[in-house]
């Protein structure tokens, strides 16, 4: 037979209570969403770019001796793709003022695009063609904005324990006031000889019960907005935004999310609960 909750929170508590964890899980939901988007972003750019590098030649005189420097070192290369003058200058659109007529049309450097076979065949290519052109690997053009997408990874991670942290705060919060505003309860619970592990029991029921109710409405909150983050950043079609996602496994741990939050609210509950027991 199912045994009633002796006590309760009072109404404004519950209110505090849902408002809290819905709003903590969405934030967590969110953070953790965004993260794992940003994160898989950055290794899927750095995987896709890794073993490409553009060769730019700003010496006509020299884009003779550059083709040929190259094919002597086929066996290394995936492919070469010479951009033509005309991808030259949409690609400069921005920096000059009058597309094809502009003056700085014919300073415009020949550009190859190389795919290596191998990153390690990167050097044995740079040296060779270092003296008559520039050589950039695409991983190290890119560095700084893989460099701040795992910075923006930490500061989510960081976000994402300090919400953690709140709910923690305001779930022992929360506990405590409840346990003293219900003291009288309580005594008359021990002095019937209720046991410590009787009254915790109360306590997480009536935790679990507001955090089921708040972590359920705080993630189907979260979802659409983190789908429209991930569509804005897939439209958008430019660099690392287009690379932006992840799949199954990340919306499995999303799902795991409010889970984990429910779990770790009944522990916080049962430790401040006993601690409160203990010092009676």
């Amino acid at each position: 037979m199912r045994r009633p909750t002796v006590f309760s929170l009072f109404r404004d508590q519950s209110v505090f209570m849902t408002s809290v964890m819905g709003i903590m899980t969405f934030l967590a939901v969110l953070a953790l969403g965004i993260a794992m988007a940003i994160g898989g972003g950055v290794v899927r750019w750095n995987r896709q770019w890794d073993s490409f590098a553009t060769v730019q030649v700003t010496n006509v005189d020299n884009v003779k001796d550059v083709r040929k420097k190259l094919d002597d070192n086929r066996d290394k290369i995936e492919s070469v793709r010479e951009l033509s003058d005309d991808e030259m200058t949409r690609l400069m659109r921005p920096w000059l003022s009058d597309a094809k007529n502009g003056v700085l049309v014919k300073y415009l450097p020949k550009m190859f695009e190389v795919r290596f076979k191998n990153k390690s065949d990167m050097n044995a290519v740079r040296e060779s063609v270092g003296r008559d052109a520039r050589f950039v690997s695409h991983s190290d053009a890119l560095r700084p904005s893989l460099s701040a997408g795992w910075k923006l990874v930490t500061i989510l991670g960081g976000l994402l324990a300090l919400i953690i942290g709140t709910i923690g705060i305001c779930v022992s919060f929360i506990a405590r006031n409840t346990a003293m505003l219900h003291k009288r309860e309580l005594e008359i619970l021990n002095q019937v000889g209720a046991s410590d592990s009787f009254i915790v029991r109360q306590m997480q029921t009536i935790i679990a019960k507001i955090c089921v109710a708040a972590c359920g409405g705080g993630f189907l909150a979260a979802v659409p907005i983190l789908l429209i983050v991930l569509s804005v950043a897939h439209s958008a079609r430019v660099g690392i935004m287009a690379m932006i996602g992840f799949g199954m496994m990340g919306w499995i741990l999303l799902g795991i999310m409010p889970i984990a939050i429910i779990v770790f609210a009944i522990i916080v509950t049962k430790k401040t609960t006993l601690k409160i027991l203990n010092q009676e």
